[in-house]
C-alpha cells in the first residue's frame, strides 16, 4: 500500500494533467479509478474533495484582442477602487433575451412523507431584457425590465440611475 501523500500526488497528476484516453471531456471518479487500477473511486472522491478539485465544472471565459485592454482595464479598476472626489461611480450591465417563462401546473406543496412538486411544462411569455447598476460604494443594486432592448431603453435607465440621486453629486455611469 502506498503512502497517502504519494497516492494523492498520483490522483491530482492525472487529474489535472491529463484527459480520460476514451475521448471524455472530463474525468469521473470511477473513469480515473479504473484507469489508475489500484485506487477505489470513493479514494479518489476524497482526494478531490480534500484539495477542491472538481473536474465535472466547466466555467468560461473571453480573452480580449484589443492591444490596449490592461491599459483600460487598469483605468477602469481604478475609478472602481478610488472614484473621483464627490462622484458616485455605478457598474452597468444589460442581459437581453431572459425567456419570460411562467409553469403551466401548479405547485404542489410539501406535505409529510411527499417533496415540494412543481409541473415540468412552461409557458413561454416571449422575453425580456433586464438593466442593472451597482454603486460600487453602497454594494446598491438597480434593476429594470425591458420588453424590447433598444438603446432608448438603455439610455432610459441611465437617466433613470442620475435622477434617482442627488444633484449636486457627479455621476459617472
Amino acid at each position: 500500500m502506498q503512502p497517502v501523500a504519494k497516492l494523492e500526488a498520483r490522483v491530482l497528476e492525472r487529474t489535472l494533467k491529463s484527459k480520460p484516453r476514451d475521448g471524455s471531456t472530463h474525468w469521473s471518479s470511477r473513469k480515473l479509478a479504473a484507469e489508475l487500477g489500484d485506487v477505489s473511486f470513493s479514494a479518489v472522491q476524497r482526494i478531490w474533495r480534500k484539495h477542491g478539485v472538481r473536474p465535472h465544472w466547466l466555467d468560461t471565459h473571453m480573452v480580449s484582442d484589443d492591444p490596449d485592454f490592461e491599459t483600460k482595464a487598469a483605468e477602469v479598476i481604478g475609478l472602481y477602487l478610488q472614484p473621483l472626489e464627490n462622484a458616485v461611480v455605478f457598474c452597468v450591465d444589460e442581459k437581453t433575451a431572459i425567456q419570460a417563462l411562467d409553469r403551466k401546473d401548479r405547485q404542489l406543496p410539501l406535505s409529510p412523507g411527499r417533496a415540494e412538486s412543481h409541473g415540468f411544462e412552461y409557458k413561454r411569455n416571449g422575453t425580456l431584457s433586464h438593466f442593472a447598476a451597482l454603486n460600487t460604494a453602497t454594494g446598491e443594486v438597480m434593476g429594470k425590465t425591458a420588453e424590447r432592448h433598444t438603446s432608448e431603453q438603455f439610455v432610459r435607465f441611465l437617466e433613470d440611475i442620475v435622477a434617482d440621486h442627488d444633484e449636486g453629486q457627479e455621476i459617472n455611469p
